[in-house]
């Protein structure tokens, strides 16, 4: 198996910088070992005006073979197939082996790091990468429209059964030419997730954490891919549970961009008091201030922020010293970097920055990170779920994390029609499943808690309507006081009504 990378550049930019980016010096031919051969990493080329890295993975077929074994994973069949194992196309055709390889090897560049040359790690940059022999279940079409909408200039040459007889048609493979001005990483990682996608057989064990890979490695770009369907299914090797996982996931990470757009831009839009009026505080401030008095009467003081997005709520939390341990979640680890850069938490001095930490998590998944907090804020949040998956969240929340205090905001439907703006029939925010109205709202709040064990109080969130209510509605939820075994069986009852992601996917 056979890449290359090349870089073109200028006296005051020169191209072997690629070296310093790769972390391999032009000078020098290196051998890495990995699990099915030798990787050997050269430079055929290296002047200031172009330079070119190549990866040459020399695959041992008798390996990969025992290996798979080993794995569970023989699929000679009858005797008479068994040497199909050893002769085939993996020595010489791109595979999922070479984007381990590409892990291995150049795992530093993948993840954008290059102490001595930062900006240019961080900067597009002029690249032009060939593979000389592609597999691609789907041809040339799909080539395309895996990388195109990435901002590659493709060119899929299909390559021929046999020159000599061209009556034979193309066969499966393509020779591989992509150029464009792209981040090295950024490169790295859409060859590691869509090498494998186009030769549509990984060759290892495929195990859940492959959906963290997939997720890591297509951060930033897969959550708006319009073949991400595709890229799931194939990359998971066409496993159900799994894939769905991924999709919701990535449907998460989507929607946690979008999250800053919400109802407060169209109150903005259609602010009808003239400059001599005082405006009232935006929407979204205004939820946040509900949020810390409902927090500060509960007396909290290690919260929760459960789809935190890009850290508003964090930071305002950060301003009271009341709340001695905050933490935000979210399912996108692109948002949690901006929350951090928006939190300044590299600056922040030691004491401040002991007080919060980020993690990455899906809200539908029982994490035993979330236990034994004082309270939990899910502020517009359920509604971007799936209605199906809300019984889910539910647990994970209120039966498994079972924090003291739970503060759920979610929009009031019936207000939409004060926005002259909102079309009729419309939620407020295209990436909305549903938005409640208040009587559907308290429906679901009480029965939440009478399930786990809560009291339930509502409090208006902006201008309280007569006739349509407030915009934004707010429940908090209590946990009532129950002796353990009281607990401890409701709990179960729980358990037995609402089947964790766990236990589905056992099933």
């Amino acid at each position: 198996m056979f890449l290359t990378i090349s870089l073109t550049g200028n006296d005051e930019r020169p191209a072997t910088d690629l070296g310093f980016l790769l972390h391999k010096h032009p000078e020098k031919a290196q051998a890495f070992s990995t699990s099915y051969g030798d990787a050997h990493v050269f430079y055929p080329e290296a002047s200031a005006q172009i330079c070119t890295a190549a990866l040459l993975l020399e695959v041992d077929p008798v390996a990969l073979v025992r290996r798979a074994k080993g794995q569970g994973k023989d699929r000679g069949g009858a005797p008479d197939a068994a040497l199909a194992q050893y002769v085939n196309d993996r020595p010489y055709a791109a595979s999922s082996l070479l984007a381990v390889a590409l892990r291995t090897v150049f795992s530093s560049a993948l993840r954008g790091e290059c102490r001595t040359h930062p900006e240019r790690a961080a900067a597009p940059l002029p690249l032009r990468i060939e593979v000389p022999v592609l597999p691609a279940r789907g041809g040339a079409g799909l080539v395309r429209a895996l990388f195109e909408p990435l901002g590659w200039t493709v060119g899929a040459e299909p390559i021929a059964l046999d020159p000599q007889f061209p009556e034979w048609g193309d066969s499966r493979y393509v020779r591989l030419t992509l150029e464009g001005e792209l981040r090295l990483s950024d490169a790295l990682r859409h060859l590691y997730v869509l090498l494998p996608v186009l030769d549509d057989s990984k060759h290892y064990w495929i195990s859940p954490d492959e959906v963290d890979k997939l997720l890591r490695f297509g951060e930033g770009w897969l959550e708006n891919h319009p073949e991400q369907q595709l890229i799931a299914s194939r990359y998971l090797s066409r496993r159900w549970a799994l894939t769905r996982q991924a999709m919701e996931r990535l449907e998460l990470a989507r929607l946690a961009d979008a999250d800053d757009i919400e109802v407060e831009e169209i109150d903005n839009a259609v602010d009808e008091t003239t400059d001599t009026e005082e405006k009232p505080a935006p929407l979204a401030a205004q939820r946040r201030d509900a949020i810390l008095e409902a927090l500060r009467s509960a007396g909290a003081a290690r919260v929760l922020d459960l789809g935190c997005g890009q850290g508003q709520l964090v930071g305002e939390l950060l301003k009271d010293v009341r709340f001695t341990e905050i933490v935000g979640v979210d399912v996108s680890v692109r948002a949690l970097h901006t929350a951090s850069r928006r939190l300044r938490l590299e600056q922040m001095g030691e004491h401040r920055a002991a007080r919060v930490k980020l993690l990455q998590g899906s809200l539908t998944y029982t994490d035993t990170r979330l236990k034994g907090y004082d309270a939990a804020v899910l502020s517009e949040v359920v509604e971007h779920l799936d209605l199906p998956r809300l019984p889910a969240l539910e647990y994970a929340v209120f039966g498994a994390a079972r924090p003291g205090t739970v503060v759920v905001t979610t929009p009031n439907s019936e207000y939409n029609v004060r926005w002259e703006t909102l079309p009729a029939g419309h939620v407020r925010h295209a990436d909305h499943r549903f938005e409640w109205t208040r009587a559907e709202f308290r429906e679901w709040a009480d029965r939440v808690a009478r399930r786990h064990g809560y009291d339930v109080a509502y409090v208006p969130v902006g201008p309280d309507d007569p006739e349509v209510g407030p915009p934004t509605q707010l429940a908090t939820f209590t946990l009532q006081q129950i002796t353990h075994t009281a607990r401890t069986a409701q709990t179960d009852q729980t358990v037995q009504t609402v089947q964790t992601p766990k236990e589905e996917s056992a099933a």
